[in-house]
């Protein structure tokens, strides 16, 4: 879709507001709303930011010492930051979504770039990309499947998070229910007593074109899980960011609490991980380099490419978790991720 695409089709069906949304260091989506009449700028030249709002941590609070003239000397990485410098989010145009649950409301996802228009090295989505183009320079792609673990809770009580006499930063959880009370895996009269919530999550995703596969009950209480088909790299990054993201909106509108930290604050919740299935293909051929054939053992390569592959990916894995949040499942006796397995 390109720019002039997206102008028809804005002004055709009517819609009133255009989110940008981009992706911040900790996984979630930061938007900016912009109204028809601005929409032609926006998509040519981008729109401008602070540059504090790339450098928060998860209380949203600033992180670096951005207003003192040294205050990113020792952080060459941030020194596109240094004095608050503003950057630029640009849209992808091919990301152009009417959102469903937002009335004429249209969506497209956005990335970071510097003034002189580099990706920003802090743009999680750039760093991926990096990764890739390097990968591809050695004649590989990868792809991956989304499994993911997650907890809907139904709103019983909204006054912690509305009510101004109880404002705090960072705010109040609401009060909340279980939609099924767990411990029974794959339940089908569990499934049956979760069916509102879980439509809501299946018609955002079909809505949006996110390809969605099943839903089922996971083992915690209250605890979901959603399994999507096999994606490039970057396509299922874009999804999983995605998806997130409009599942908290969409059942937040009807009632319903998501959420996708790794261990919600209950004592007898189980701890959310997700399965990410991976592979290494061949470019050229589009063979999984690391699934055997017929029947025999992987060839030479793919036995190189695993040997270094498994190793890196679970130095990674360590590397890949760096807020409080991601350390509440290290409890003896629960489940939670720790290893990386080499399958096919």
């Amino acid at each position: 879709m390109n720019i002039d695409q997206i102008l028809r089709l804005v002004h055709d069906t009517g819609i009133e507001q255009i989110r940008f949304a981009w992706c911040d260091l900790h996984g979630e989506l930061r938007a900016k709303s912009i109204l028809p009449r601005a929409l032609k700028a926006a998509l040519q030249d981008g729109i401008g930011m602070v540059g504090t709002q790339a450098l928060k941590d998860t209380s949203d609070r600033t992180s670096f010492k951005v207003f003192e003239p040294d205050g990113l000397a020792h952080l060459p990485l941030l020194a596109e930051f240094a004095q608050a410098s503003n950057f630029i989010v640009k849209p992808l145009l091919e990301s152009f979504k009417v959102l469903p649950w937002a009335s004429r409301t249209a969506w497209l996802q956005a990335q970071m770039y510097s003034a002189d228009g580099e990706v920003l090295a802090l743009d999680t989505r750039g760093m991926l990309q990096k990764a890739l183009g390097t990968l591809a320079a050695q004649g590989y792609s990868m792809r991956c499947g989304l499994e993911i673990e997650f907890h809907i809770y139904k709103i019983e009580n909204s006054r912690p998070q509305t009510d101004p006499e109880l404002a705090a930063w960072p705010g109040l959880p609401p009060a909340v229910s279980m939609i099924h009370p767990g411990y029974r895996l794959l339940s089908e009269r569990y499934l049956d007593r979760c069916d509102e919530p879980l439509q809501i999550v299946r018609s955002t995703c079909e809505a949006l074109g996110l390809p969605l596969t099943s839903l089922e009950v996971e083992f915690g209480p209250s605890q979901v899980e959603a399994v999507f088909e096999v994606q490039d790299a970057l396509q299922a990054a874009d999804s999983m960011v995605l998806f997130r993201s409009a599942a908290c909106q969409a059942l937040q509108r009807a009632g319903y609490h998501a959420s996708f930290m790794c261990r919600p604050p209950f004592e007898q919740i189980m701890s959310s991980g997700w399965h990410l299935h991976h592979s290494l293909v061949d470019l050229k051929t589009g063979d999984n380099l690391l699934t055997p054939h017929n029947a025999q053992a992987l060839s030479s390569t793919g036995m190189a490419l695993a040997r270094w592959f498994a190793p890196a990916r679970q130095r990674h894995l360590r590397l890949g978790q760096p807020h409080a949040r991601c350390l509440r499942p290290l409890r003896a006796q629960r489940p939670r991720p720790h290893a990386s397995q080499l399958g096919h």
